[in-house]
């Protein structure tokens, strides 16, 4: 027997035995979210660094470790982004796109150009380190400030569908940037060009093309077949493997647009927008819960184990100059134009709301960790997982206190 499956052998138990704490954790951890009002993705990003540092010392973490838990950590962005999608309310964001529009105007401004500018021209971090944390501070977490709207029972207030509305055509513009962000840095890196719109409009009719071609499909599968696959499997099974079957359907649009160039997290994201139209559908979705515990977990783990232990100084202090930024972003480019179509106490609170950074920002971040320290150092993304953690954790006690004076 060779040293390589001696090594094997010894890890593989210590995996299953992490794999199956992880599990207990999570749950554990949903608990006390619900008590102390802490994300639990807060509580996962920490195990991912204690593990860490633990293996700094010890050396518990072997190649074959790290691939097994990369994979599950692209799972669970997988079945993060489709609930994303399943929950998503077109019907509702139709009715108030003009609204939301003109606010998504100002976050796009103030969150992504003016967040270029600052990282790429002021900290002069680089081209490609810019335009990734551009990307990550456009977006905001629809679930963390909307769940402390849901709590105090102000979400179904004219306000509150418009904060839904704006969160959502955020993470929809947040996907789609990530995904041209991804397509486009291949090119950037064999072309040596140092311009995004360059890189665009060079391969602007390839994009194109493979961009509808991949939404015919998901146009063509939501009005054609998801009526009768969801209709067929719900009259010869339960609903739990109907749900299945839905989420099945969903990895496989998912994997198409892999194919097609774009990223996982796009497809993910459009799977679960072709099954929201159902209503029945999403009154599947509780079964999906189970799934999405069991794998969204290792993907914030994941994003813990890859956060470098050196240059934490540094990414300290990089990390409150970008925290300044992404308040000052959502606060005027979401709250000053919101004062456009609604009061100043409304745009207030939406502007604070729109801060967290949460899933989508973690992904667009773990997507640039991969591609290596060279294209996204290690200081930058300790930064901005730093951001997303005090946003997540500070902003609902912030919120919470505002709507219950209300």
């Amino acid at each position: 027997m060779n040293e390589g499956m001696q090594n094997s052998e010894i890890f593989f138990p210590f995996l299953i035995m992490g794999l199956g704490g992880i599990i207990i954790f999570s749950i554990v951890l949903h608990v006390l979210h619900k008590k102390i009002k802490i994300p639990s993705l807060i509580g996962f990003i920490l195990l991912g660094f204690c593990i860490k540092i633990i293996d700094s010392q010890f050396h518990l973490l072997n190649h074959d470790i790290e691939n097994i838990v990369q994979f599950l950590a692209e799972i669970g962005i997988i079945t993060l982004l489709f609930r994303v999608g399943l929950e998503s309310n077109l019907n509702g964001l139709l009715k108030q796109i003009g609204h939301a529009s003109i606010i998504l105007i100002g976050n796009i401004i103030f969150s992504t150009f003016l967040g270029y500018y600052v990282v790429y021209d002021l900290l002069q971090l680089g081209f490609i380190p810019s335009l990734f944390i551009a990307v990550a501070l456009t977006a905001t977490s629809v679930g963390i400030s909307v769940s402390v709207w849901q709590e105090t029972g102000k979400i179904e207030s004219p306000t509150g569908e418009l904060l839904l509305d704006i969160a959502e055509m955020d993470d929809i513009v947040g996907i789609i940037l990530m995904s041209l962000l991804l397509f486009a840095i291949p090119i950037i890196i064999q072309s040596g060009i140092t311009n995004l719109g360059q890189v665009l409009i060079k391969d602007s009719l390839v994009l194109v093309v493979k961009f509808f071609g991949f939404m015919l499909i998901c146009v063509l599968f939501s009005k054609y077949i998801e009526p009768f696959i969801s209709s067929f499997f719900r009259q010869i099974n339960q609903a739990s493997d109907s749900m299945l079957v839905i989420t099945g359907f969903g990895f496989i649009i998912a994997s198409i647009a892999s194919l097609l160039g774009f990223s996982y997290a796009l497809g993910a994201f459009f799977a679960g927008l072709v099954f929201s139209r159902d209503p029945q559908a999403v009154k599947l979705e509780s079964p999906f819960r189970s799934l999405y515990l069991f794998f969204t977990p290792f993907f914030f783990l994941h994003i813990g184990l890859l956060i470098q232990l050196e240059g934490l100084g540094s990414a300290l202090w990089l990390g409150l100059l970008l925290l300044m930024l992404a308040i000052f972003g959502k606060l005027i480019g979401n709250g000053l134009f919101s004062l456009l179509v609604t009061d100043k106490k409304s745009a207030l609170l939406i502007g604070i709301s729109m801060i967290p950074r949460a899933e989508i920002a973690l992904i667009v971040m773990q997507k640039g960790r991969g591609l290596g320290s060279q294209l996204l150092p290690s200081n930058v993304f300790s930064a901005m997982i730093l951001v997303c953690m005090i946003t997540c954790t500070v902003i609902p006690f912030i919120l919470r206190q505002i709507l219950k004076d209300m």
